[in-house]
Order: structure tokens, then sequence, then C-alpha cells
């Protein structure tokens, strides 16, 4: 088994072993994973921290031993906690990476961080401060930084920075937790989860207080929460139909 890390800002990680497949999700700066299969431009990786495969391209990440994967799964997580920030590589370049990168292991590829960073397992109420620095970040289909975001690439990293293991899809992680039965139990850093006309789990979102949620749609946005789903002021009209409430802290 040979295993990587990524060594750049941000990487594409897409459905088939092509420029032009689908992004299905992004590896940021700092993750570490698997290599399952080596082609001559691509390899099929299994991130470490959840389970989600895909191709990555040769170029775009650096290859590590089992031991620095091991001591890497051992660690705890150190993620940066600006919007963006540098690391600097040992021939003085700089490298720019996104809120949530994990600088832990800049060691690992000889560089040096001096920036801000979150580590540890952090109280709910800091859920929902996490989430508004996203406000306004443009929906993008697989993106998971302030430049591009979906649904549950949201949500995962909110709860990453404050310690929290989510899956990947709003479909994974809507199989995670407790279910609530009505929205009044619910609280600020609950998940609430959306289906379409045939059941299937498509959104999910962050409950905040006073019956609002902020979900990635369009933009990362703050709309109102009812029994019916998402209520959308500007539209005047329902966008998402409510499936079920999580509790996942």
């Amino acid at each position: 088994m040979d295993y990587g890390i990524c060594s750049l800002s941000v990487v594409p990680l897409r459905a088939e072993a092509s420029d032009v497949s689908e992004m299905v999700t992004q590896v940021l700066y700092g993750e570490h994973f698997k290599i399952l299969e080596t082609r001559k431009k691509w390899s099929r990786i299994r991130l470490a921290f959840d389970g989600y495969e895909g191709w990555i391209d040769n170029k775009q990440y650096s290859n590590i031993n089992e031991e620095d994967y091991a001591d890497l799964q051992e660690q705890e997580l150190r993620l940066s906690s600006d919007l963006v920030d540098f690391v600097t590589a040992s021939n003085n370049q700089l490298f720019s990476i996104c809120l949530g990168s994990n600088i832990a292991a800049s060691a690992f590829l000889d560089h040096h961080f001096e920036g801000k960073f979150i580590s540890g397992i952090l109280q709910k109420n800091h859920l929902i401060e996490i989430a508004l620095l996203y406000l306004n970040t443009p929906y993008l289909w697989g993106g998971k930084t302030p430049f591009g975001m979906d649904c549950s690439g949201f949500t995962q990293m909110v709860y990453k920075l404050n310690g929290y293991a989510l899956l990947r899809d709003a479909s994974q992680q809507a199989k995670q937790g407790e279910a609530l039965s009505f929205i009044e139990e619910s609280e600020p850093g609950d998940l609430a989860f959306f289906d379409d006309e045939e059941g299937r789990i498509t959104h999910v979102g962050i409950i905040m207080a006073d019956n609002y949620i902020i979900h990635a749609h369009g933009k990362v946005r703050i709309d109102r929460l009812d029994h019916s789903g998402i209520f959308n002021s500007e539209l005047r009209k329902h966008t998402h139909k409510l499936r079920v409430i999580k509790r996942i802290i």
C-alpha cells in the first residue's frame, strides 16, 4: 500500500481519471490518504478523514511512507482558522492554504506555518460562529473551501473545525447522530436534512436560533426553517422539503 499527502492549497478529487471528470470533493492542504491504484497520470485514493474515494492528478500530491501515514493518523488535527493563510517551504516559496487546512502536516512537507489554528473539540455553541465564517461563499459542487462549497462540504467543514467528524455526502451524514421528532426539540448546531420527490436526501443545513438555518444553496446563506422545510424570503417560497433533524453533538 502506498500513501500520500496534499501539498497544495486545494486539489480536486474526481469521479474518473480525467481533468474533465466530475469533481466529487476536494483535498485540502495537509490531508493524507491511501493510494489504492496508480496509473501514469492519475491515482485513485481514499481520504483518511472520511474514507471518500476518487481520482487525483499525480502532480498534485506528495508521497509519504507508511510510518508517516500512521503518525498523521495519531496526531491531533490543527486546522488553519483564517479564510486564507500561507505556509513557507524550505526554499522560502509561499504556498496559500484555505480555512480548515491541516497545518499539523506541514512538518511532513518541510513547510513552516506561523498563522492561527484551531485544535481539539470545541463546545457546540462555536458551531454557528464557525459557520458564519463561510457566509456568502458561492455554491460549488464538490467544494469545501471559502471560495466554493456544496451543502455537505459546508456542514462537514464546520463540524471538522469544531473537532467532530462528519461523512462527506448529505445522504451519509443523515445516517449519523440522533433523530429528533420536532423542530422545537432542536438547538443551534443540529443538522436538518431535506429530500427530493423520490425521497432521497439531497440537502443539509445547520440549524440556528429562532427558526433560522444556514446552508449552501447558490451561496452560503441564512433562511427561515419551518415544519415544511426552508423558506426563502427573497423567492417567497419553500425551496427544500424537510425530512429529518439530527443531533450530532
